[in-house]
């Protein structure tokens, strides 16, 4: 008995192995009795109609799995939009890294039958919210899974803000900013400024700054339900910038409050049960493997 009865099928990239995988999955999919349905974009994408679409906001009550198909920049993408929706995610990689689509193409005959069969991990992960107040009014809002940096949007110029936990003053810091990062995105933007790797499902949010002008700023690590706050500084000549996952850049103005905390809302992200974390960042990361022995699967 299938775990899965109807998957949709959505990605982001107009690709010509993008849609060769996609055609692939829903040839699959439907050869072991599985209903497959096309995100609406998706299908434009294909040029199809011949096959069942919907709208993202259609989906409750009718799908039982997402599978993104593209980088991890599409499954960002997919995450920050069905999050409140609540269905899982499961990440057929067509891009670069591939820490959160994690199926490579010549595995899907093998591995995708069985996840939908039932044969698969399921993991938490939590979104941060980021919040723009001015004058003690929310004026701009956004999502992210992996990270919210507050940056100048130049190179070569830095800003001044300060730093708050929980309501605690923390430090005032010039810097060329600060990434707010989920264990999701601490492989990402994080990991390349010099902060920690976190667990994915780890419940802490890790604080990195942007080339500090001090030698002692260093990534603060806090739990995962820390109040965070940066108020821009008066002194910046310049309009500073919050991104939420690399996507959507929001301007701040001297003397803004940024909020940043937990999302309410979760992602379910989907693996095959041979899914590694440490596998995987020896893979990506290009981690040595054991010495004086073959590395075993798993």
């Amino acid at each position: 008995m299938s775990d899965f009865k109807c998957v949709a099928l959505l990605a982001t990239l107009d690709l010509p192995e993008v849609k060769e995988t996609l055609r692939k999955l829903a040839i699959l999919l439907k050869a072991i009795s599985v209903r497959v349905v096309f995100e609406k974009r998706t299908a434009t994408l294909m040029q199809s109609t011949a096959e069942d679409e919907l709208m993202v906001a259609e989906f409750p009550g009718v799908i039982d799995l997402v599978i993104v198909v593209g980088g991890d920049g599409s499954m960002l993408s997919a995450s920050r939009e069905l999050a409140s929706i609540g269905i899982p995610l499961l990440g057929i990689n067509r891009g670069r890294l591939g820490f959160l689509t994690d199926i490579y193409p010549e595995e899907i005959e093998e591995k995708v039958p069985l996840v939908v069969k039932g044969e698969y991990l399921c993991q938490k992960r939590f979104l941060l919210e980021s919040k723009i107040v001015r004058d003690g009014a929310v004026i701009e809002t956004g999502i992210a899974l992996n990270d919210v940096v507050f940056h100048s949007g130049k190179p070569l110029r830095m800003l001044e803000f300060e730093l708050y936990v929980d309501d605690e003053f923390v430090y005032s810091q010039r810097s060329d900013g600060l990434i707010i990062s989920t264990p999701t995105g601490s492989t990402a933007y994080a990991l390349s400024a010099g902060g920690p790797l976190l667990f994915p499902e780890l419940d802490a949010i890790v604080l990195v700054p942007l080339n500090p002008h001090t030698l002692n700023s260093r990534p603060i690590a806090l739990q995962g339900a820390a109040q965070i706050a940066i108020r821009v500084g008066y002194g910046n000549d310049l309009v500073s910038q919050i991104t939420c996952d690399g996507h959507s850049d929001l301007a701040t103005e001297p003397g803004d409050m940024i909020r940043v905390a937990k999302h309410n809302h979760q992602i379910n992200l989907v693996h095959s049960r041979d899914n590694n974390f440490y596998r995987v960042c020896r893979s990506k990361l290009s981690w040595g493997s054991r010495l004086g022995a073959s590395e075993k699967s798993g």
